[in-house]
């Protein structure tokens, strides 16, 4: 099943957001390469594209897991998390509809 993993940035996250990256996107890919990813990307703080020095307010994940728990469990294990970028993540059951 797919679930939505919704996690905010403390203020002012952007500089342990840019060291603690290549754990997280390494995460990501493995994610990716089994063919669990469906979407991931981060929430600018601002409307654009490339928000600089800006940063971002958080992120969203959505993935397929095992069980709520499983998925749980992974955004627990983040290195954004351990790096002390999220303030906390919100892990919900997701279900695509559109589009088909």
């Amino acid at each position: 099943m797919l679930y939505m993993i919704y996690s905010t940035d403390v203020e002012n996250s952007l500089s342990l957001r840019k060291e603690a990256r290549p754990a997280h996107l390494a995460r990501l890919s493995e994610l990716d390469s089994q063919n669990r990813l469906f979407v991931a990307g981060p929430l600018p703080a601002i409307d654009s594209e490339d928000p600089q020095d800006a940063g971002f307010t958080g992120s969203l994940v959505i993935a397929e897991f095992e069980s709520l728990e499983k998925a749980r469990e992974w955004a627990a294990a983040d290195p954004y998390v351990a790096a002390g970028v999220y303030a906390n993540s919100v892990v919900k059951p997701y279900k695509k509809v559109l589009p088909a």
